[in-house]
């Protein structure tokens, strides 16, 4: 059976859907303000792996992953850089797609945006409001918070006293009852904000609070109820533990099950924009492919933290290639079962170290069969299963082609490549053995390994 890590119980749960065979996966997606980095992806393809993992289980899964396109952040960003709010949300959500792609991490089943959900999103403000969990502030801001107070379980995802927490720090505390209450709407500001970043409501023109978007949306698509909410171990608090407090106020079940990936760090910090020590994902692909900085983010468990660096990026791209060698010698691209030990690894919290070890044993047994002169397709088809369940199978056509002046240099290097072994070959049947030497260390030379298989020889970069 599946078990999963519950961050609100702390402990690892056997898995119990709502309703038998499907799931509700809800996770917070990103702010759309700039260029993703190696932090931001991390998130996605670590839940990417997940719902894999539970449609591989048999299970009909919903999976919902939103935007957040209208924000503190995007507004201050875009009057920087002099442009529409609307103009750098839409752009920079582009450039998330693309990096998305680079890694194979599937489309959502949806992927709403907040601006397309106010209505959705102003009903949910008047039940609180009604309900005597939330109040329009008095000081003709047009902001409505949520009452903390007036919940006495806030806090309970993080395990956490009111009188212990910080302040909120989304609107000017004069218009709160109380420093921990949230914004649920905040009033246009006509002085500083731009007329379209304001929506109409009962309260005046303004936008939605961060946290009531995903409250908002993830009730539109999963129902009041629904099987795991999903995101970064950052989110927990105050944006969860915001969710879960307004959606349980208004009356709705919410998240069953909360699962919280952990940071990338970079010189022990929290790889994040304000740091200054972004790696955007364009820049990272110039040095390892999409598939390689996968299998980096992948080996490691979702919720562990790396310590991420260039050497060891750079190590595991070298251990997927190792995997890719031994699929090219084998030659097949059907996808086998998965291994008992590798589908308990998973099953336990989504093992992937432990699965990724299992992976390996793979493929050492299938290189002994191949030095062996023996045939190693179903092992290769065994090695093919487990990657797809991974992202990380080289066959999948959902991988981006590398395009362009990589692909034609690949080709080219091939053919010289198949061209030299071709003469070495003839070398050896005419029993020219030292030209044969000559040709391989020439080969070698240039960085590549040739290797006689029974199907005859393969070659790859050393």
């Amino acid at each position: 059976m599946l078990r999963l890590y519950d961050t609100q119980t702390r402990e690892v749960r056997d898995f119990v859907p709502l309703e038998e065979g499907k799931v509700g996966l809800y996770v917070c997606g990103l702010t759309v303000q700039s260029e993703p980095h190696v932090g931001h992806v991390r998130s996605a393809v670590n839940f990417d792996v997940l719902q894999r993992w539970l449609r591989y289980r048999g299970y009909d899964v919903t999976f919902i992953r939103n935007t957040t396109d209208i924000d503190d952040k995007i507004l201050v960003k875009a009057a920087e850089e002099g442009r529409p709010w609307y103009n750098l949300a839409y752009a920079m959500k582009r450039e998330l797609d693309k990096a998305y792609a680079e890694l194979n991490v599937a489309p959502p089943t949806y992927e709403p945006a907040a601006t397309g959900h106010i209505p959705e999103m102003l009903e949910l403000i008047i039940r609180l409001v009604q309900k005597g969990h939330a109040y329009p502030a008095e000081d003709g801001s047009g902001d409505v918070y949520f009452d903390v107070r007036s919940w006495p379980a806030y806090g309970e995802l993080t395990h956490q006293r009111i009188d212990d927490m910080e302040a909120a720090e989304d609107a000017d505390p004069r218009g709160k009852r109380d420093p921990r209450d949230f914004a649920l709407w905040k009033g246009w500001k006509k002085e500083s904000e731009p007329e379209t970043a304001a929506w109409p409501s009962p309260w005046g023109p303004g936008r939605p609070g961060w946290h009531i978007e995903c409250s908002a949306m993830a009730g539109k698509y999963l129902g009041t109820a629904f099987d795991i909410h999903g995101g970064g171990v950052d989110l927990r608090f105050p944006h969860h533990e915001n969710e879960q407090a307004q959606s349980r106020a208004a009356g709705h079940r919410f998240a069953s099950y909360w699962m919280h990936n952990a940071w990338i760090t970079t010189a022990g910090e929290k790889m994040s924009k304000s740091l200054g020590n972004s790696l955007l994902i364009p820049e990272v692909l110039k040095r390892v492919r999409g598939i390689e900085l996968r299998y980096y983010l992948v080996a490691a468990h979702y919720r562990s933290h790396v310590e991420f660096s260039f050497d060891a990026l750079e190590e595991a791209a070298a251990g997927f290639r190792r995997i890719e060698n031994f699929l090219e010698r084998a030659g097949t691209t059907e996808r086998g079962e998965i291994p008992e030990p590798f589908a308990a690894a998973m099953d336990d919290d989504l093992g992937t170290p432990a699965a990724v070890a299992v992976l390996y044993d793979a493929v050492r047994e299938g290189n002994r069969q191949l030095a062996a002169g023996e045939d190693a397709t179903g092992t290769a088809t065994t090695v093919r299963a487990m990657l797809d369940v991974l992202g990380l199978d080289p066959a999948d056509p959902a991988w981006p082609s590398s395009g362009g002046a990589d692909t034609k240099l690949t080709e080219a290097v091939d053919a010289l490549v198949k061209g030299l072994l071709e003469r070495r070959e003839e070398a050896r049947k005419a029993k020219d053995f030292a030209a044969a030497d000559t040709i391989r260390d020439q080969i070698k030379a240039a960085g590549i390994e040739v290797e006689d298989t029974p199907t005859g020889p393969k070659w790859s970069l050393s």
